[in-house]
């Protein structure tokens, strides 16, 4: 799942590892998940460790009678020196840099930020450590935008490069369905 609606959501803003609280529209659609996934057996509720997942995951996890499991490694994407800037602000103060980030969008580096590769190296290994350790278990995982597009090219077997294709709204819901022989199947998207 994506977290709710964050402050300055109608800005455009990359938010990155600033921890931005959702908004009252960011609870509703998170107790709107909260109420899809009740009555479901879900085991385990994690999120990143930022405030607009925690938030999210506390929401789901207590009315699913669980605790939820913050982990720093599932963060959004940090983009350095551009967290918190829209991408005219991120044009006009660093022009050179922007063009850069344009042309390859894959593997530039914002300042003492993170390329998307760092991004997908970072995210895959703990996502796939915490779905082996709940094999034939449901799980939830409150987390962003960014890391949701990661897991979900991964499991469709898309190139990096086509993430951007997939779309991630605030609060919204995706199903992937993970077998014993390694294959995953994506049953929702943005949901």
């Amino acid at each position: 799942m994506r977290h709710g609606e964050v402050a300055n959501g109608g800005e455009r803003r990359y938010n990155g590892h600033i921890d931005v609280d959702i908004t009252e529209r960011g609870v509703e659609q998170m107790h709107r998940l909260a109420g899809l996934l009740e009555g479901k057996p879900v085991k385990a509720v994690y999120s990143s460790d930022l405030i607009r997942s925690v938030k999210g995951a506390k929401i789901v996890s207590e009315r699913l009678g669980l605790t939820s499991t913050p982990l720093r490694e599932l963060r959004e994407r940090s983009v350095g020196k551009w967290e918190g800037l829209t991408a005219g602000e991120i044009q006009k103060r660093y022009p050179e840099e922007y063009k850069a980030w344009r042309a390859d969008l894959l593997n530039y580096r914002p300042p003492d930020g993170e390329c998307l590769i760092d991004v997908q190296n970072r995210i895959l290994p703990e996502y796939r450590k915490i779905v082996s350790s709940h094999r034939d278990q449901e799980i939830a995982l409150l987390l962003h935008g960014g890391v949701n597009r990661v897991i979900l090219a991964d499991a469709l077997g898309l190139a990096p490069i086509n993430l951007f294709r997939i779309d991630q709204s605030f609060g919204a819901l995706n199903i992937i369905d993970h077998f014993d022989d390694g294959m995953a199947v994506v049953k929702l998207v943005n949901g």
